[in-house]
């Protein structure tokens, strides 16, 4: 097989819309409870440490558990596990939706991020399955573009929401369930993917719990290092000493096992470690940019959560324009690597302008800048992941595209959490030295997006040093 024919597009777009739906949702889920979360916790008498958990256990389940279902992926029946995931995504929305204090929320949230991190793995490895490299340019344009729309249009929908008074705060889980339902049916009717049955197939449960354990320590540690005790501290040095013993053990479990969650032949691969990289600083873009412009727009200027999700709209243009034109470019000319290097210069760029932010930045000034970086996330954040499927055969292509989401996911989280740090470190100091509050979060703000503009060229280095390569035409590597 080497590009599809009309009936096989056509089956393809069908099947998409389940798969895109799918992963509009779990993605929505991780970033529209950001608006709510205040009410949510003080209708649930939650504490504060509580607040931050309702985030970190869906992050951190998702993070855990993706290298995981990515692994199955390669030796089990993809839609079979897409679809239950997709299960456990609805378990988990209605359960935190029905909660009755904070730790029955945290519990259900913990459960919905093994969903969340299955379905948003699982889409990207079924379309690796059903499309040839050469033409999953155009289709990466589409994810790009439903995974930004949705984790930046999230906190304004939680807004919304919390704004209802008919609706309320539940309503951030509850309104997942019927749109996973759907995916769930649009699924079972399109998805056509061929069933490959091993006889000798051997599951790493060693090295997978292994890899949960030592990477769940990591996230622990950094939600809370810098709050509930300091960086450097005996509670960060054990916990990081922990997880970097438990990966280690992870290391030389995947070294020898049959087979290995992440295999290590793929992460010694050039061009795996520097997608990997690319994507960490895509990954950072994408997380740091929905969370602290929403902040921005709110704490420095005043606007209510629903302006702020509206003025965001200039980076939600940039991303639409930028991964569906991207795309249809990449599946023209078969060649990834100027994408890349376009769209992680325009990352840059887009933070470097934002390092200029203060409290009376002018809006049209913020917009370019949020253009930039919109289309540096979507020229970036799934060719990342196509140039590491184009590398390998299709018998690992689960394992390696949910290696790259991995990293990058557990890469934007821990940014996050130390620009999060800092950025509350800079506020503090200046309004000590008698700054007004909004306009200190403002000039912080400016810092923390210098800094990502430093992280930001990582990517371009990451893109640079990439071989040029043609996109094959096939859906497996020869060889």
């Amino acid at each position: 097989m080497t590009t599809l024919d009309a009936p096989a597009r056509r089956q393809v777009r069908q099947a998409l819309s389940g798969l895109l739906l799918a992963l509009f949702v779990s993605t929505l889920s991780s970033t529209v409870v950001a608006t709510a979360l205040p009410r949510m916790l003080r209708e649930l008498h939650g504490s504060p440490t509580q607040y931050t958990w309702v985030v970190t256990a869906t992050l951190l389940a998702a993070t855990a558990a993706t290298p995981i279902w990515g692994k199955f992926a390669d030796l089990c029946s993809k839609k079979t596990l897409i679809q239950l995931a997709a299960a456990v995504f609805i378990a988990g929305s209605a359960a935190a939706g029905l909660a009755q204090d904070a730790g029955q929320l945290i519990g259900a949230r913990a459960l919905q991020g093994v969903g969340v991190g299955g379905l948003q793995a699982l889409v990207q490895i079924a379309i690796a399955a059903m499309i040839p490299p050469r033409e999953r340019g155009r289709y990466a344009g589409y994810q790009s573009s439903v995974t930004a729309v949705s984790t930046i249009g999230g906190p304004l929908l939680g807004g919304f929401l919390v704004d209802t008074s008919w609706l309320g705060w539940r309503w951030c889980f509850f309104v997942g369930v019927p749109v996973a339902v759907a995916a769930l049916v649009l699924l079972q009717l399109t998805l056509r993917l061929p069933v490959v049955r091993r006889a000798d197939v051997r599951i790493d449960y060693a090295g997978a719990t292994l890899i949960t354990g030592g990477v769940s320590l990591l996230l622990i540690w950094v939600s809370f290092a810098g709050g509930a005790f300091a960086w450097a501290s005996w509670p960060s040095a054990v916990m990081v000493g922990g997880a970097v013993v438990l990966l280690g053990l992870a290391a030389r479990v995947e070294a020898r096992a049959a087979e290995p969650v992440v295999p290590p032949r793929i992460i010694r691969q050039r061009t795996t470690a520097l997608a990997i990289l690319g994507s960490l600083a895509a990954g950072t873009a994408m997380y740091g940019a929905a969370v602290f412009l929403s902040q921005y727009f709110q704490v420095s200027r005043g606007r209510t959560p629903t302006e702020a999700g509206l003025l965001t709209i200039p980076m939600m243009a940039g991303i639409l324009v930028a991964s569906v034109a991207g795309g249809r470019l990449v599946s023209r000319s078969g060649r990834i690597k100027p994408c890349l290097v376009t769209g992680s210069i325009s990352l840059t760029a887009g933070f470097g302008l934002l390092g200029f932010l203060g409290e009376r930045t002018p809006l049209a000034f913020v917009a370019v800048a949020m253009v930039l970086v919109g289309a540096g996330v979507g020229l970036t954040l799934q060719n990342f992941v196509l140039v590491v499927q184009n590398a390998v055969p299709l018998r690992e292509v689960g394992a390696a595209s949910a290696t790259v989401s991995f990293f990058r996911s557990l890469g934007g989280t821990i940014g996050v959490a130390v620009l999060g740090a800092v950025l509350a470190r800079q506020v503090a100091g200046r309004t000590a030295h008698g700054t007004p509050a909004a306009a200190a979060y403002g000039q912080a703000t400016g810092h923390i997006f210098a800094v990502s503009a430093g992280v930001a060229l990582l990517g371009v280095l990451a893109a640079l040093l990439l071989e040029p390569v043609s996109l094959r035409t096939s859906l497996d590597k020869a060889g």
